[in-house]
């Protein structure tokens, strides 16, 4: 999962949080691929966030936000309190509950950008630039952008450079800077 750099001693360093025992992230950090999940390192701390994904192939995938305590070793995730996320079949899970499902024909299918916007409440989904109208809210805490992939999904991951303007007032993940 390619991730946001972070200046550190003048040079730019690559941070990945986590990432599960058999998923392989390739094209300098981009691309996920193989079996698991990925968390990104930066939490989402400002009011308004948005990162993309793209649905290089097709097979089980799900994106959205995890706290640090999920487990990216058990796909699919979504079945307890530490994620919240779309899955490729257009239902959203959230301690194993179906939160919301997008529209039967706006199911996400290879080479479509899937934005995510998080307000620290509720989760909205983009689908080519498009508003969805599919909200998700429940998970709590501090939360990462999370992916999932199996049965050879791949996906790309944007938290900057978007394939489409991010909605109004939401913005890329910003690192928390240090003073000290």
């Amino acid at each position: 999962m390619r991730l946001p750099k972070k200046e550190r001693g003048g040079k730019k360093e690559k941070r990945i949080r986590a990432l599960s025992t058999d998923v392989v992230i390739v094209k300098t950090g981009r691309r996920i691929c193989g079996t698991g999940a990925c968390l990104a390192n930066a939490p989402l701390h400002q009011n308004k966030s948005y990162f993309e994904f793209k649905i290089q192939s097709t097979g089980v995938w799900g994106i959205g936000v995890a706290t640090q305590k999920v487990n990216l070793n058990q796909v699919p995730l979504g079945r307890d309190t530490n994620s919240l996320v779309l899955r490729n079949d257009g239902s959203v899970y959230h301690n194993n509950e179906e939160k919301n499902r997008l529209p039967a024909n706006s199911l996400p299918q290879e080479g479509d950008i899937v934005g995510i916007t998080y307000d620290h409440v509720e989760l909205n989904l983009y689908l080519n630039g498009k508003n969805m109208h599919c909200p998700a809210s429940g998970i709590r805490g501090t939360v990462y952008p999370v992916v999932y992939v199996d049965d050879s999904a791949i996906l790309d991951c944007q938290f900057s450079d978007f394939y489409h303007t991010p909605p109004q007032g939401f913005e890329k993940i910003l690192f928390e800077q240090q003073i000290f």
